[in-house]
């Protein structure tokens, strides 16, 4: 019996793009519609720089340096956990998607070489080439110009500065890959 990742398990969905595409700016508003809605969403943004979470003389970050494999800090209003990998392998996403608790969806900003499903941000004045003709798990495209010539009839094509448009594009996306099972 073959096993499932968790990445299988969850409804996942990665939005890739260029920086100062409009990644973040698309995703709150996608998060903000989908919370009114009911829905628990998940974010996993990937950066590949050093995350720093508190300063260097707050307790936490002096427990962590002192050698804490894991330090939570925790709040009446949030908590987080603060892991030192210190020299292990970066964890891989299906590690990271094990860690966060159930959601109706999982976005991921950033994660542009996984094998999943993707939302590409692009937009022309960004000055950097697109992603979508080079990655076949791009299944959407929402630019700030007309579809082009040629693009793989399955990829939704759709304008970044409607985002409603995106969103019920997204909750399409979702109803039919339920409906798949």
């Amino acid at each position: 019996m073959q096993q499932v990742s968790p990445a299988q398990a969850r409804k996942v969905l990665g939005v890739i793009g260029t920086s100062g595409s409009g990644k973040t700016t698309l995703l709150e508003h996608l998060l903000a519609q989908l919370a009114e809605q009911g829905w628990k969403v998940n974010v996993i943004k990937h950066s590949h720089h050093d995350l720093q979470f508190e300063p260097q003389h707050k307790d936490s970050a002096r427990l962590r340096m002192a050698g804490a494999a894991e330090v939570m800090v925790g709040s009446p209003f949030r908590y987080a956990i603060i892991h030192e990998l210190r020299g292990a392998a970066e964890p891989t996403l299906d590690e990271q998607l094990a860690r966060m608790s159930p959601a109706d969806l999982t976005l991921l900003e950033g994660f542009k070489s996984y094998a999943i499903d993707k939302l590409e941000v692009y937009r022309v004045e960004a000055g950097r080439a697109p992603l979508y003709p080079d990655d076949e798990h791009v299944i959407a495209v929402a630019a700030d110009h007309a579809r082009p010539a040629g693009l793989r009839a399955s990829v939704a094509w759709l304008d970044v500065n409607q985002p409603q448009q995106v969103l019920a594009w997204l909750l399409t996306h979702l109803k039919k890959t339920s409906a798949q099972g």
